[in-house]
């Protein structure tokens, strides 16, 4: 059937542009964001956007499971929001004598993770084997997700009030790592005049399904990766461990997550083949939420984007002739 056919190149492209102007009705003045969202959403990742409240972190991520109209739920993690309440829980039916499993929020085609930093430590591990495997385990059986699965998780700066550091082993889960910043003044103007007439996500309809985003994926898992490139990716990743402003550098996950990423880059550009630049300009995104940082470094008030970058820039491009 024509309607199940992996789609091309370009057919992936269009729909991610299409995508990118829906969500553009409702988060103004963002496309470098947005585009960053698409990616990890073609690259079979998981998104983590940081920033202070009201910036629009959970309107971007609503704003994007609306336009693929697949199915999505949304989890408001709070203190005492207990595991069960993300994974599910096996209830005992007094009918029929046997427990029947209830599906947590996790179950769905975008899980929007509100404000996951103000769980605790253990509600908050609960998503990593969803993140890892697309799949639950609770009691001793295994549930599959559903096919997309993406979680899009929104926290504030560890310095708000109530808040909880995500574990290392869940920030390196997450392929990339957004901050919204305030918006222009010009799109603030336009959000409070949107906002008169009523709802913004209101005028976002689905321009996709989800079918149609996982026969996308296969599409891209055919792009081109030469072993230059991956010798560039590791290559970067390597200078993270190695930088002196840095106690921990990225994973040999964060390599995995930086060339899927970068072929979605390659994808969305018309290409079936990576290039350098792709890798490069991702870079950062994708690896500067794995770092910690040297107390040096946090005394010096230097930034994870800052020593990422820097370490990034003194990796020299490879030769393309």
């Amino acid at each position: 059937m024509n309607d199940a056919a992996t789609p091309s190149l370009a057919e992936v492209a269009n729909v991610a542009t299409s995508v990118g102007q829906s969500i553009s009705k409702v988060v103004e003045g963002k496309p470098r964001q947005i585009h960053t969202a698409i990616i990890v959403l073609f690259a079979e990742g998981h998104l983590l956007i940081e920033d202070v409240p009201g910036v629009g972190k959970t309107v971007l991520a609503k704003a994007l499971a609306r336009s693929i109209s697949g199915e999505a739920r949304r989890i408001q993690f709070t203190p005492d929001l207990l595991p069960s309440d993300v994974t599910g829980v096996s209830v005992f039916n007094q009918e029929s004598r046997e427990f029947e499993f209830k599906k947590g929020g996790v179950f769905a085609n975008i899980v929007v993770g509100d404000e996951i930093n103000r769980a605790s430590p253990k509600t908050q591990s609960a998503l990593l084997e969803a993140m890892a495997e697309s799949q639950v385990s609770v009691d001793g059986r295994t549930y599959p997700l559903p096919n997309p699965f993406m979680v899009i998780a929104t926290q504030n700066p560890i310095e708000m009030e109530g808040t909880y550091p995500l574990p290392e082993a869940q920030r390196d889960r997450f392929m990339a790592r957004i901050q919204m910043g305030y918006p222009a003044r010009t799109s603030e103007v336009a959000m409070l005049t949107a906002q008169a007439n009523g709802d913004q996500l209101a005028t976002v309809s689905a321009v996709t399904d989800a079918d149609f985003v996982a026969r996308a994926v296969v599409a891209i898992r055919e792009v081109y990766v030469a072993p230059i490139i991956n010798d560039y990716i590791v290559n970067l990743v390597e200078a993270t461990r190695n930088s002196p402003d840095l106690r921990l550098g990225a994973s040999p996950r964060a390599s995995l997550h930086l060339m899927r990423a970068a072929r979605v880059e390659a994808a969305l550009a018309g290409r079936d083949y990576v290039i350098p630049e792709d890798v490069a300009h991702l870079a950062t995104t994708v690896l500067s939420h794995r770092v910690l940082l040297t107390v040096d470094a946090q005394v010096a008030r230097r930034s994870n984007e800052q020593v990422v970058a820097g370490a990034v820039a003194q990796v020299p491009l490879p030769n393309k002739g």
